[in-house]
């Protein structure tokens, strides 16, 4: 019994003889659960049993779930075909209770079952469990006949699951299975966790609490379980292979790809094997479950899936439609299992190869292109997000596809310009959308646009002038008046505020005629070229209709200008400075600072950002004028005006320029550009503060600070530095080497100081017995016990102290107590080598913690650490220790 399908059944009939219910999968499409895009886990048709929401006639479940994760939150699609278990197509089995059976009866179960049923031997298994779920670390004691280091306690969210922010919750156990020194890797917890030795297959949810707020958790009324076991996982490992790919199922699916290639695979193509199988499982089961290929949400997510597996079929010299062919096989590994698959195999075939012959038009065109703006490319290198997406919105071509294509080559895909891009591109689709309706907060915008026209903009010459109000907004609602104190928004036929657009927030200021009074807290662009003010009434009624003087914050505006300005000549530097990769990805212009984000593979360093900053300043210096002009697009390009690829440009563009010496006639920086710029480079004062920093992949991110901003920044960092060279009597210019003079003292007296309290804590080294005092060496049974409550000691260094113990007393048992200045307690246990076998350090540094109030604790037989709120107790849990040792 180790075929997929027979494991399967053998679990689903286990948990029938046990009282289960047999519920059939749900659907692919989430049918109670609108924030998902498919179904991801087992416990997603039951969730709202889990919240109460519903009713069912049985409290106890079983199932075989069909589960997807290739979108949104859980997507493995890029790892599927690379990995040993990776897909994007996999079952989930599971058994739940619905506040019956609690974790006594789930443990005994999942026991039983793994080692009689499935024979899985006792010996390799082992468990983790939450850090202070002692209840399931008795049970596994109890149950399996565990010892403690089979039964690790794992302190992360790894082990405790959540629905959401509030809701149930509660601490999990997962099940492990040790396949042997062979593979690399630890168990869980352990640095090496990450390797294939120890796997998870089996992770049992204890739902035991209510998630109220953060932080406050109250116990479930009627706790309940839910468990996930993945169906690959468990039958490679009773198969006795390390892949899920070399499992009776796949290996079918495979050879049937290899049937209709005329080949099979090799070690170079064995992952393209893979992602068809994967992928025709994931593709078949979308569509037998109601998803159809399409450019967005579920069915956009289908269509990446099909054609990341036809361009694997291509890759493998596929010259017609491979995928429809592969129903059949499928259908008959796993159509008993699921109907479903049987009944709508000839719209699954229809799908696939009506998908594929498409795609194939498409494809050869798509690698032209990418081979074309890839040739210069080579290993390490990383391939323009923007370029991949033009590939994706013009022809076709995902991503993924990209991603693969590219891969065999070792070069990447800059994903954070793909994802800019990408963004961009929904938004557009959301305007399409609110056009119709589907969300009346925004719809509202498109309906003004076609019945006002653009709003002209003004800002470009003159930060004042009059408007006529043209429409007013109000709770989302178009209105006919605003209020002395109203919110809401107005638009105008013409304005000079700026409406935030390409980094450049939103202008403020203040509107105005005889009697009314309107503050501007923002400006916004809507519908492209709708410009809504959001407004507070201070005075009076504004009308439609009514005209009004529109002023700008002069001193804001400016300010804003310099940043923006200094944005075009800092990237314009980085480019000489870091090379001509660089590329904008993004930036944000306010009064304070600016932000800029642009491409690059690794940190800036101090050098590299100093002679950024110098040559930007030297143009500020040169205080040329700041051109702008209306130019065709084509010759804006040729003129050498830095444009984003993919940006959708008119025919007529402006362009930026600005500084001399580049031997360009129109400036050493130019840029296409729609904000607002100052006149001459001298005004922007100049730019200092430039800090470097992470944002994605290959994406770093600039910030900086120019004019008035700037200079108290500049004042303000210099008067510290000039005001601490006089606390410490030296002149400014030994400031640095006399700081670390000083910290190197300071180090060197606070290890002088631990010596000393170590020393002292322990006696001045001298243990000696007299008293009967807890200061002693004391011997109980047979066992030295060394035992003292010792102050003035970090925490941190505990430990250290004990291994100082351990070598005074020779054979026996330290246990030393600090408490810290809020009362707390911590407590640490060392056992000498030759004691090990006899006591664990583990064990009376628990009963120890009890007494201090604290929960547990941990470590290995040598050594071990915990603590507690309760430090009045010190000598009480040093007695403890005592007690236990006495046995």
């Amino acid at each position: 019994m180790s075929g997929v399908n027979d494991i399967r059944k053998t679990f689903l009939d286990y948990f029938a003889k046990h009282e289960h219910r047999v519920v059939s999968s749900s659907a692919l499409v989430p049918r109670n659960d609108p924030t998902l895009m498919f179904t991801n886990a087992g416990m997603v048709q039951f969730k709202n049993v889990f919240t109460g929401v519903e009713k069912r006639d049985y409290v106890r479940a079983t199932t075989a779930q069909k589960c997807v994760r290739a979108g949104g939150k859980h997507n493995d699609l890029d790892n599927v075909g690379y990995t040993a278990r990776h897909h994007t197509f996999f079952e989930m089995l599971g058994n739940f209770s619905f506040g019956d059976y609690f974790k006594d009866n789930a443990i005994e179960l999942a026991w039983n079952l793994i080692t009689k049923d499935f024979g899985l031997p006792k010996d390799k298994l082992l468990v983790t469990v939450y850090a202070d779920d002692d209840e399931a670390h008795g049970l596994w004691k109890k149950i399996a006949g565990f010892s403690d280091d089979r039964i690790i306690r794992i302190g992360t969210s790894d082990n405790f699951w959540q629905m959401g922010d509030t809701g149930p919750c509660g601490p999990c156990s997962e099940i492990f299975i040790d396949q042997g020194d062979k593979l690399q890797g630890g168990p869980p917890g352990s640095p090496d966790e990450d390797g294939d030795r120890f796997l998870e297959f089996w992770n049992l949810v204890f739902m035991q609490f209510e998630q109220i707020e953060p932080g406050k958790r109250v116990p479930l009324p009627r706790p309940s379980i839910d468990t996930g076991m993945g169906l690959e996982r468990i039958a490679a490992i009773m198969q006795g292979v390390h892949s899920n790919y070399d499992t009776d199922l796949f290996r079918a699916l495979i050879d049937a790809v290899a049937h209709g290639l005329s080949r099979g695979p090799t070690d170079d193509t064995r992952a393209s094997y893979r992602v068809i199988a994967d992928h025709l499982r994931a593709s078949s089961f979308l569509v037998a479950d109601g998803v159809l290929p399409s450019n967005e949400g579920r069915g956009y997510v289908l269509r990446r899936i099909m054609r990341r597996a036809m361009r694997h079929a291509e890759l493998l010299g596929a010259k017609e439609p491979l995928m429809w062919k592969l129903v059949p096989a499928l259908t008959r590994e796993m159509g008993q299992a699921y109907p479903e698959l049987t009944r709508a195999e000839a719209l699954i075939t229809e799908t696939l190869k009506l998908e594929e012959t498409r795609f194939r038009n498409t494809l050869a065109k798509g690698l032209t292109i990418l081979d074309d703006a890839s040739k210069t490319l080579k290993k390490g290198d990383m391939f323009d997000g923007e370029t991949a997406f033009t590939l994706y919105d013009t022809y076709g071509f995902p991503l993924d596809l990209t991603q693969d294509a590219l891969k065999s080559r070792g070069i990447s895909v800059d994903i954070a310009s793909f994802t800019d891009a990408m963004e961009r591109q929904r938004a557009k689709a959301r305007e399409s959308r609110f056009s119709s309706g589907e969300t009346a907060t925004e719809a509202i915008w498109f309906a003004l646009r076609e019945k006002l026209g653009a709003t002209e903009f003004l800002g470009y010459e003159t930060e004042s002038a009059e408007g006529v109000v043209s429409a007013l907004i109000k709770d989302g609602q178009e209105a006919t008046e605003l209020k002395a104190g109203d919110v809401g928004q107005i638009v105008l036929n013409q304005t000079p505020f700026y409406g935030e657009s390409g980094g450049q927030v939103g202008d403020t200021g203040e509107m105005r005629s005889t009697g009314v009074k309107v503050a501007v807290t923002d400006t916004q662009k809507k519908q492209g070229d709708l410009l809504t003010h959001a407004v507070k009434v201070i005075e009076g009624t504004v009308k439609v209709g009514d005209p009004l003087l529109l002023e700008v914050d002069h001193a804001r505006r400016a300010a804003i200008r310099q940043n923006h300005s200094a944005t075009h000549l800092l990237h314009e530097a980085l480019r000489l400075v870091l090379g001509d990769h660089v590329a904008q990805k993004g930036s944000m212009v306010a009064p304070d600072r600016l932000r800029f984000d642009f491409s690059h593979p690794k940190p800036v360093t101090a050098e590299e950002l100093a002679r950024v900053e110098n040559i930007a300043n030297d143009i500020v210096l040169q205080n040329t004028p700041v051109t702008t002009r209306l130019m065709a697009l084509d010759d804006a390009r040729s003129s050498g005006a830095r444009a984003l690829f993919g940006e959708k440009y008119g025919d007529e563009v402006r362009v930026v320029a600005m500084g001399e010496g580049s031997g360009n006639t129109l400036g050493w920086s130019i840029e296409l550009c729609g904000g607002t710029h100052v006149k001459r480079t001298g005004d922007i004062g100049f730019i200092t503060g430039l800090a470097d920093s992470g944002v994605a992949a290959g994406v770093r991110r600039l910030e900086a600070m120019t004019g008035n901003v700037a200079r108290h920044y500049v004042n303000k960092e210099l008067n510290t530095a000039r005001a601490a060279a006089a606390e410490l009597k030296a002149p400014f210019e030994e400031l640095p080497s006399r700081i670390a003079a000083l910290l190197d003292e300071r180090k060197k007296l606070e290890r002088e100081l631990t010596d000393a309290r170590k020393k002292l804590a322990m006696g001045g080294g001298s243990w000696g017995g007299g008293g009967g005092s807890l200061s002693d060496i004391r011997t109980v049974g047979d066992i030295k016990l060394m035992a003292r409550a010792v102050t003035g000691i970090d925490i941190k260094d505990l430990k250290s102290l004990a291994d100082e113990g351990k070598k005074q007393i020779g054979s026996g048992v330290v246990a030393l107590i600090a408490t810290s200045e809020d009362g707390k307690a911590s407590i640490v246990i060392g056992v000498t080598a030759d004691l090990t076998a006899r006591i664990s350090a583990v064990d009376l540094v628990r009963k120890a913690s009890e007494v201090l109030g604290g929960k547990g604790g941990g470590g290995k037989p040598d050594m071990a650490q915990a603590g507690g709120p309760d430090g009045a107790k010190a000598d009480e849990a040093l007695k403890a220790v005592e007690a236990a040792l006495a046995g």
